[in-house]
């Protein structure tokens, strides 16, 4: 019996939409692979066709609204897709944890699916249950597939399904669209969004997190482990349960207030989505759910992620597409999310995982190491996404840098709105880590910067939570080191803690400003958060310390991490103002390695970094469009912990000049070491 027919919700007109490109098969070194190209586009139209079967995509992606348990005019409804299975019992409160006859389902006939229908008072909300299964050889207690709440019992570590029906959240902003085409997204951990030790709630990051993102002026959140994971200290990317909004954090009501409140903000919601793969524990996800791995990931070898240690997917398969699909549907309608950043993409698309390899032949992205089953199952998730929300916007995370993984589906692409740029982050990371600051090559930094196709977006980001996790550092504390612990009050006058202020700054407004189409911070980072972040666990004392914000040094007075979170906002305010700034191409006007002076120009925005360590530079000219430059934003603002070396408001004028036979107009600017400062180029009028 197919999930019965729900339509989607309605939208508006896209707001979220591509300015036209080229092709991306345009580019010459695409060509001798056009024939696979079209082959896999001809593969996900024809795929999409047969499971649509006359329907559309979105309705076919239905499933969490067949099976699982629902509440319905008669009663209750369970039903779940188990076709090795040779009996099935829902056990729980409501039979004493004994299996009973009233509570056994029964295969549909024909099917592999298993129903069991209950009058209303047989089950109440908040109860506890799970699903005990036998099947050829043996038989084992398993939650359900679809199950939408799962909570975990503190004194046995047990994971129980739990029968959800409160009365139906009302939306305060049913409507919600995405407003803004360039994302500048906040990465946010619910669990660690608090300073005191223990875990966040939904509840507190509703009052207490989302007033701090607004005021720093991002105007989207990436919620980060949301979708239920047994193991705490995997920071949510080792899901168990798909359909279920993580329980540690508080209410499914708690959650979905939480992104309408956002929305009230005027800011986007979008979650880390974990189709990659699943964690291998049977009793708590769908690892061997009905006694074969096969049901939903690869058997044998292939099914198990070397590294992870988790079951890998098999998305050659229509019930894991049909699971997996309806996934995405679900979190768009359920939770009113505003789109998904796809983790693990490198991991799905090859074979290989992209485990020790180096991509640096285009014919790796074509050749027999692709998964072709992963590539057109990302294809038809962007096609249901966009069809079911318009206006919705999806990541792909891929250290690979496949080709058309971001281009339109009509192309050939996977139909991505945006790719991570993880190199930006490497660059910066090899420039703090091991190359000293007068070594510092200008020319390489902006062409790592700025190294995308023409044909794709990205998200640029100097740090995510990546690079903070045990083992690593902050971009801020790889530049202190131990100073961060006792040189963060103003005045200190350290020079490791100055110099790391300045540079803070300079790297995160490069970033931003070379950015393809949006930008990325973790929380806390915009403050330069200290040490590194680490989940309760044996091997340290099964302590929160590294597992929390330290908002009250942002906050205080007397230390220096105001003046990044301060710098921080304005830097964002000004690349609000100017909504599709991160879409102009940007242009470089001159870089000198010897002087260490940068400028590029974006729009009506000129950028301008001296990243010398000593020499300040007192009449730097640079060739400009002739007119009026007003300085919109300086990192030497004494605000921002700066040494107040350039005035304050002030407009520059271009001058011209002869060089040859030709006239052309320079600025002539003071540029002290170590800072960047913007200026925007002024309409005419304004100009007088």
């Amino acid at each position: 019996m197919p999930p019965r027919k729900t339509p989607a919700r309605k939208t508006s007109a896209p707001s979220l939409t591509k300015p036209p490109l080229p092709p991306f098969t345009d580019d010459p070194y695409l060509r001798p692979f056009l024939p696979v190209i079209r082959h896999r586009r001809e593969r996900t139209d024809a795929l999409e066709a047969r499971l649509a079967s006359g329907r559309s995509l979105a309705e076919f992606a239905n499933a969490h609204e067949y099976y699982g348990l629902h509440r319905t005019s008669a009663g209750w409804v369970f039903r779940e897709f188990a076709p090795n299975a040779t009996a099935m019992w829902l056990v729980g409160d409501f039979s004493g944890w004994k299996r009973m006859a009233d509570f056994q389902a029964h295969r549909i006939y024909g099917t592999d699916n298993w129903e069991l229908t209950l009058p209303s008072y047989a089950l109440r909300h908040g109860q506890f249950y799970h699903l005990e299964m036998n099947w050829p050889g043996g038989g084992g207690t398993r939650l359900p597939a679809y199950v939408r709440r799962v909570v975990q019992d503190q004194e046995t570590n047990i994971f129980a399904a739990q029968v959800w029906a409160p009365e139906p959240y009302r939306w305060k902003h049913p409507d919600w669209r995405v407003p803004v085409r360039d994302p500048l997204i906040y990465e946010a951990h619910i669990g660690m969004a608090q300073e005191t030790p223990g875990i966040g709630s939904y509840e507190q990051f509703r009052t207490q997190t989302l007033p701090r993102i607004v005021k720093a002026g991002y105007n989207t959140i990436q919620l980060m482990a949301v979708m239920e994971h047994p193991y705490y200290g995997s920071f949510g990317y080792q899901v168990s349960n798909f359909f279920a909004a993580s329980s540690r954090f508080g209410t499914p009501e708690q959650l979905k207030a939480l992104i309408d409140d956002a929305h009230g903000y005027g800011l986007s919601v979008i979650m880390d989505i974990v189709h990659s793969h699943a964690v291998s524990n049977e009793n708590e996800g769908i690892a061997r759910f009905d006694g074969t791995q096969h049901i939903y990931f690869h058997a044998g070898e292939r099914g198990h992620h070397p590294i992870w240690d988790s079951m890998l997917f098999d998305y050659g398969r229509i019930p894991t597409l049909h699971f997996l699909l309806s996934n995405c549907h679900f979190w768009l309608d359920e939770y009113h999310f505003d789109g998904f950043r796809f983790d693990g993409v490198t991991s799905m698309l090859y074979h290989h995982h992209g485990l020790g390899f180096n991509f640096t032949d285009y014919s790796q992205y074509f050749d027999g190491s692709v998964d072709e089953d992963a590539y057109i199952y990302l294809s038809l998730a962007n096609r249901l996404i966009h069809a079911v929300r318009p206006d919705a916007f999806t990541i792909a995370e891929d250290v690979s840098g496949m080709p058309g993984l971001s281009a339109p589906a009509a192309a050939g692409g996977a139909g991505f709105d945006l790719r991570m740029a993880m190199g930006v982050t490497e660059v910066w990371g090899k420039l703090m880590r091991e190359v000293p600051d007068p070594d510092w090559n200008l020319g390489w930094l902006f062409y790592e910067l700025t190294n995308k196709r023409a044909d794709e977006r990205t998200v640029s980001y100097l740090e995510c939570h990546d690079q903070a996790l045990v083992g690593g550092k902050t971009a801020f504390f790889e530049m202190t080191g131990s100073a961060i612990y006792d040189a963060m009050h103003r005045g200190s006058g350290n020079l490791l803690v100055e110099r790391a202020v300045a540079l803070h700054k300079m790297e995160r407004l490069a970033t931003l400003a070379t950015a393809g189409g949006g930008y990325l911070n973790f929380m806390g980072n915009e403050f330069g958060h200290p040490e590194w972040i680490d989940f309760p666990r044996e091997g340290n004392g099964f302590s929160y310390a590294h597992a929390r914000r330290q908002w009250s040094i942002r906050e205080d007075p007397n230390l220096q991490f105001s003046y990044l979170a301060d710098f921080d906002e304005a830097m964002l305010a000004v690349f609000r103002s100017s909504p599709l700034l991160l879409d102009q191409p940007v242009r470089l006007l001159q870089c000198d390695d010897l002087g260490k002076v940068l400028v590029f120009a974006r729009g009506r925005y000129f950028f301008f970094f001296n990243f010398h360590c000593t020499e300040s530079h007192a009449d730097w000219k640079v060739m400009v469009p002739p007119g009026a430059y007003r300085l919109v934003l300086s990192t030497d603002d004494a605000a921002f912990g700066g040494q107040n070396r350039i005035e304050a408001p002030q407009v520059f004028h271009a001058r011209a000049e002869r060089e040859g036979d030709n006239a052309v107009d320079r600025l002539s600017v003071y540029l002290p070491s170590r800072t960047a400062m913007v200026l925007e180029r002024l309409p005419r009028e304004a100009a007088r």
